[in-house]
C-alpha cells in the first residue's frame, strides 16, 4: 500500500526566528513537509506560485505588505491552496477581515504544535479551524448583527453532517468552496466551536440540526 504524499507547506513570517521555530515544528510531523519560507507578503506570492504548496501559514503584519491581502491575492489566483492566519493578534476587524477574504482559519502564535499540525491537517482537506479565543471573540462581534445561524448556514451545516467536504458542498448548492468556507467560519464563532464536528454536535445539542 502506497503512502499518501506529505501535506506541503509555505511558511510565511518576517521573523526569521519564527520560521525557524514553525519548521522545526512541523518537520516532527512525518505527514507534513515545508518546502519554503518567504519573509514578506511579496515573496508568500511569488513562492505561492512557484511552490503551489497545499497549506499556506500566513502571518497578518509584515514590512512591506499586509498577509490578509497577500492571501486575498493568493487565493485568487491559485485553486488549492488554503491558508491559515497565524499570528498574535486577534482583533475583531482582523478576524473578520480573515474570514471574508477565505482564509482556511486563524490561529495564534500560542498554540501548540499539535494544534498548529491538526490545522494544517484540516486546512488541506478543506475544512476551517479557529483557536477557541478567536472564535469567542468573533461570537461575540457577530452576535450584535446576527444572534442565530443563517439559513445558508444551517444548510451548509447539514451537509456537513452528512460527511460532505466544503467541495461537495459547494457543488450541491451552486456556490464556491470559498462562499462554503465564509459561512462555516461565521457558524463556528456563532456556535463558540472550532470545527466541524464541535459544530455539528452542538448545533444538534440546540436543536438546530
Amino acid at each position: 500500500m502506497t503512502s499518501a504524499p506529505p501535506i506541503t507547506v509555505l511558511l510565511v513570517d518576517d521573523h526569521t526566528i519564527v520560521r525557524e521555530g514553525l519548521r522545526g515544528m512541523l518537520s516532527a510531523e512525518p505527514d507534513l513537509a515545508v518546502v519554503g519560507e518567504a519573509g514578506s507578503a511579496g515573496e508568500a506570492e511569488v513562492l505561492a506560485a512557484h511552490l503551489r504548496p497545499r497549506v499556506i501559514l500566513m502571518d497578518l503584519r509584515m514590512p512591506g505588505g499586509d498577509g490578509l491581502r497577500a492571501t486575498e491575492r493568493i487565493l485568487a489566483a491559485h485553486a488549492g491552496i488554503h491558508i491559515v492566519i497565524l499570528t498574535t493578534y486577534d482583533t475583531d476587524s482582523d478576524i473578520l477581515r480573515a474570514v471574508e477574504v477565505g482564509a482556511s482559519g486563524y490561529l495564534l502564535k500560542d498554540a501548540s504544535r499539535a494544534q498548529l499540525a491538526d490545522a494544517v491537517r484540516a486546512a488541506a482537506r478543506g475544512e476551517t479551524v479557529l483557536a477557541t479565543t478567536v472564535a469567542n471573540r468573533l461570537a461575540h462581534s457577530l452576535r450584535r448583527t446576527v444572534p442565530r445561524l443563517s439559513g445558508r448556514e444551517l444548510e451548509i451545516l447539514a451537509h456537513v453532517a452528512q460527511g460532505k467536504t466544503n467541495a461537495s458542498i459547494g457543488r450541491a448548492l451552486h456556490i464556491s468552496e470559498a462562499t462554503v468556507k465564509t459561512h462555516l467560519l461565521r457558524a463556528f464563532a456563532k456556535l463558540e466551536v472550532g470545527d466541524r464536528t464541535a459544530a455539528v454536535t452542538t448545533a444538534t445539542r440546540y436543536g438546530l440540526l
